[in-house]
């Protein structure tokens, strides 16, 4: 952006309409000439496997994949995730185990989006999206509950109001998981060795880069 954009922003804020945010110019790019909304509202293109809020994935069959058991909470850095386990319902399990997560909190205030809590999975329970942009008017909503990080019926992120979700953003949640699923094992390179998520069935296996 520049010296004299940051003092323009400054100034806009401060004029007449004390203005305090401006319109998406793609990526902060500071730019001297107008231009439409339509142009000025585009995202610059995220890598594969961008650290984005969390999502927490269902099996094939609906089930949870949340088991409860704290490992990510245990491994975080930030001590920024609060997870309970609960015994399941046998006539009613939410997952195939004995337990399931009952309850489970991500602070985005404190998190540092730096993976740990998605390679610590047992069941691939925890990945990521490409979300990046999304604010709170509020402390509370930054503090992610178990309602809001589960996908729905469909397998797809819950979209909540003061997030900014383009098209492909939810899609291939588990690219970091896919990159590490070889577990440093050179005979697992490219076998599929995970299991299968709603909405997107078994993802394949990445191809070996030349």
């Amino acid at each position: 952006m520049g010296y004299f954009g940051g003092f323009a922003v400054t100034f806009r804020q401060h004029g007449p309409k004390k203005r305090v945010t401006t319109q998406y110019s793609g990526g902060r790019l500071f730019r001297r000439k107008k231009r439409s909304a339509k142009k000025m509202d585009v995202k610059i293109e995220k890598p594969e496997r961008l650290h984005g809020r969390h999502v927490l994935n269902r099996y094939e069959d609906g089930m949870e994949k949340c088991i409860g058991c704290e490992l990510c909470a245990a491994v975080c850095p930030a001590k920024c995730i609060h997870v309970r386990g609960a015994d399941n319902d046998p006539l009613n399990p939410t997952s195939p185990g004995e337990r399931f997560g009952w309850i489970y909190e991500i602070n985005y205030l404190r998190c540092i989006h730096c993976d740990l809590c998605v390679e610590a999975c047992p069941t691939e329970a925890i990945t990521d999206s490409k979300l990046f942009e999304f604010s709170f008017t509020n402390r509370q909503d930054a503090i992610y509950t178990k309602d809001e990080l589960v996908v729905d019926s469909s397998g797809k992120p819950k979209q909540l109001e003061w997030e900014d979700w383009r098209e492909g953003e939810d899609a291939n949640t588990s690219g970091w998981m896919r990159a590490t699923a070889a577990s440093g094992d050179a005979n697992f390179t490219g076998v599929v060795s995970w299991s299968g998520e709603l909405g997107y069935g078994v993802r394949p296996a990445e191809k070996k880069s030349e």
